[in-house]
């Protein structure tokens, strides 16, 4: 299993990027995604979870501007973020509890990070 994020740049302050995250390999069901952001020194901060019957949660510090949702069909996590601002500046990773086949449990994957930038 494999988890490819993507979507991240530069941009201005008051500004949109929408992330996206695809799992791919041998994947028997999807269930918790989450996504995650690192500034280089700091511990990895959890951003916004969508649990498998589509409820969300988002940290403080970026509700109402983000949203979490995901197309099972596609496999695929996204991450809408509106209004940025600079303190958003991060790599951003996907995460997500997979299961590959009937009799397995699930576990844990991580997409390798996608760099989000936003100037003042």
């Amino acid at each position: 299993v494999q988890l490819q994020a993507s979507g991240g740049g530069l941009v201005q302050a008051g500004g949109s990027l929408r992330l996206s995250c695809a799992a791919s390999g041998n994947i028997f069901a999807i269930n918790t995604m989450r996504w995650y952001r690192q500034v280089p020194g700091k511990q990895r901060d959890l951003v916004a979870v969508i649990d498998s019957l589509g409820a969300t949660n988002y940290a403080d510090s970026v509700k109402g501007r983000f949203t979490i949702s995901r197309d099972d069909a596609k496999n695929t996590v996204f991450l809408q973020m509106n209004s940025l601002k600079p303190e958003d500046t991060a790599v951003y990773y996907c995460n997500a509890r997979i299961r590959a086949t009937l009799s397995d449990i699930d576990n844990g994957y991580w997409g390798q990070g996608t760099e989000v930038t936003v100037s003042s």
